[in-house]
């Protein structure tokens, strides 16, 4: 049964405030709260203590739990002794999991050898490799070099080159390590959205805190108010994946300085569907790749066709996981990665494979691109950041699930070690551990982003793309020992947008209901859910800014894949107005990145709400 999905609010010629949320409407200064705020029984949190907290019940997070316990059993302390917890802002583990995916098991390996034999969902090893150049709306080249043994030579470099690895519904990978987490004796409470750092008197972080709940659509509390409630822990993973929101907290810490020494991060939006097609056009563990048409050469954009059987079904489904993915430092306004999305699979490639078949999901994510010299600074006092929380992504690979996993491996062994040595001198009221970042330089994880730190910004050339694959095929592939200089990438996504006036609008193809689909009927198959009474959770720093619609023609309602965003004609001053349909969210992150406002800030609803991907 499809959810409920609220496609706009009525055009009143008086609308409602469109930021009504705490983090931008202090409640403090707020009359309807002050009896609330002075009522000590009802504004005190409850909190909890715990040795470790972990934000995220992702690879990254749930690899460093299991971890975590790995190591506390192996040294006999129990889960009263030495407690881990798991806090996840979906419904349950796995939900607001998308990914490709194909996945590189290096990490996997480490942490439970026994993988196979303990049931993980990995069923579809990767068997054919294919890569296309297209050319235009009907044409394209396949690079004769991948998956053709006289090129081995060649491509065992070549960042797409797939042997070993495996084609996943990563939701169920993780869904999966969940369980296993719990066997070992971890927390893990679902449906709980950590919004909020708290900080210890000498200003290291202490833990997280939960959203408040109880609180009406117009800011206002209602007779269930409640307040959230703290984990406080001696250390704190930070494992939200790309752009968490309490990750970007922490990155505005002026006392932590995290950027400090490293560039921007930059970013791209991804849109994935998952289609079932008949037996006769199914490839099992095909992995291909496509560049080129619809995008310009000039705007970095590819796509993945992971073909992948489905073993966990009654009987065996043939399904194809597709999905285009756009860097968000384009410059036109008026291109929207959904659409490109939608006509990209028109394209005979692509359109010959989805024929007689079915959509039966869809769903979209930002991912990081900024690879190595967008890493952060790791470590500060209180906690650690992992994952995507880290931007560990290795971009020409499209992986970053084994890196995030060993990330948080590494991260859980620093912490422990450190917990356990009974003669460090804490030097803060929580605990340091500088150790994680240097293991993190001393893993494969860091020699693998700086082999390919080039490879993202060299697409950066007056040959656009071209150039870029040139690069990638001669100096990654062939002399990557003599790569010696680190290429930058620019500066930051919402920066890189330019004026509408410069450019003509993009008339994008109607649906046909059959290859391609409106935003909204994706929506309804992506399961998300919202509960409606509560203050919208996309947020606008200042509700009356005009310069998103004034100078760049009004990008949000193109680049958010959810039809979140809409400009609708007010009745009375016939002006455009800005509606958010709060309700669509599925928590991509894009409009939080690419504004070129800096306007929206994205917040985590309350918990529980959002999509429910069932295995994306």
């Amino acid at each position: 049964m499809l959810r409920r999905v609220v496609t706009r609010l009525p055009r009143l010629a008086k609308r409602a405030a469109s930021t009504t949320h705490y983090f931008q409407k202090p409640r403090e200064n707020d009359p309807r709260w002050a009896e609330i705020v002075s009522d000590e029984d009802v504004w005190t949190r409850y909190e909890d203590e715990v040795d470790v907290a972990i934000v995220g019940g992702g690879p990254a997070g749930l690899s460093a739990a299991i971890r975590l316990r790995q190591l506390a059993n192996e040294a006999g302390l129990d889960t009263e002794e030495f407690r881990v917890c798991v806090i996840e802002k979906a419904a349950n583990i796995g939900d607001h999991i998308l990914s490709g995916a194909c996945l590189q098991t290096t990490a996997l390996d480490e942490l439970i050898p026994d993988w196979k034999e303990r049931g993980a969902p990995l069923h579809t090893p990767v068997k054919e490799d294919e890569f296309h150049i297209m050319l235009n709306d009907t044409k394209s080249i396949r690079a004769p070099f991948l998956g053709n043994s006289r090129w081995d030579w060649m491509t065992k470099n070549w960042p797409m080159n797939n042997h070993g690895n495996y084609i996943v519904r990563l939701g169920n990978v993780v869904a999966w390590l969940g369980e296993v987490a719990e066997e070992l004796g971890v927390e893990v409470y679902p449906g709980f959205a950590a919004t909020e750092v708290l900080y210890n008197d000498d200003g290291s972080v202490a833990g997280v805190a939960t959203h408040d709940s109880g609180i009406a659509k117009d800011g206002s509390p209602t007779d269930s108010f409640e307040r959230g409630m703290g984990f406080r822990a001696k250390c704190t993973i930070f494992s939200e994946g790309c752009h968490g929101s309490l990750g970007k907290q922490l990155y505005q810490n002026p006392e932590f300085k995290l950027r400090e020494n490293c560039e921007p991060q930059t970013y791209a939006t991804g849109i994935k569907e998952l289609w079932k097609i008949p037996a006769e056009k199914h490839r099992d563990g095909l992995v291909l790749h496509t560049v080129g048409w619809p995008m310009d050469k000039n705007t970095y954009a590819g796509s993945f066709v992971y073909h992948l059987t489905d073993w966990g079904a009654e009987e065996a489904d043939t399904l194809v996981a597709l999905g285009y993915v756009v860097s968000l430092d384009y410059e036109n306004p008026y291109i929207s990665p959904p659409s490109e999305f939608q006509r990209w699979k028109h394209h005979p490639l692509i359109a010959d494979m989805l024929e007689g078949g079915e959509r039966l999901s869809y769903g979209a994510r930002a991912l990081n691109e900024g690879g190595f010299q967008a890493i952060p600074k790791l470590t500060f006092p209180g906690g650690v950041l992992t994952g995507c929380d880290a931007g560990l992504l290795n971009v020409p690979k499209v992986k970053g699930t084994h890196n995030a996993m060993k990330s948080g491996m590494l991260a859980a062994e620093s912490i422990f070690t450190a917990l356990q040595d009974e003669t460090r001198e804490w030097k803060h009221e929580s605990l340091d551990v500088p150790e994680y970042e240097t293991a993190l330089k001393n893993s494969w994880i860091y020699k693998e982003l700086k082999e390919v730190r080039n490879v993202r910004p060299s697409f950066h050339n007056p040959l656009g793309f071209y150039g870029g694959l040139a690069y990638t095929g001669f100096f990654v592939c062939m002399l990557k020992d003599l790569e010696k200089w680190t290429l930058s990438h620019g500066g930051a996504d919402h920066d890189k947008m330019k004026p509408a006036k410069d450019f003509k609008k993009i008339e994008y193809p109607k649906p046909d209901g059959k290859l391609s689909f409106d935003l909204l009927s994706g929506v309804a198959l992506s399961g998300t859910n919202h509960n409606g009474d509560q203050p919208a959770h996309l947020t606008l720093k200042n509700d009356a800014l005009r310069r998103n619609l004034e100078l760049f023609d009004g990008p949000e309602a193109r680049f958010c894949p959810a039809g979140v965003y809409e400009y609708v004609t007010d009745d009375e001053s016939g002006e455009k107005e800005l509606v958010i349909n709060a309700q669509n969210c599925v928590h991509c992150k894009t409009c939080d990145i690419k504004c070129p406002s800096q306007n929206i800030d994205w917040q985590c609803p309350e918990g529980g709400g959002g999509p429910a991907y069932g295995g994306m």
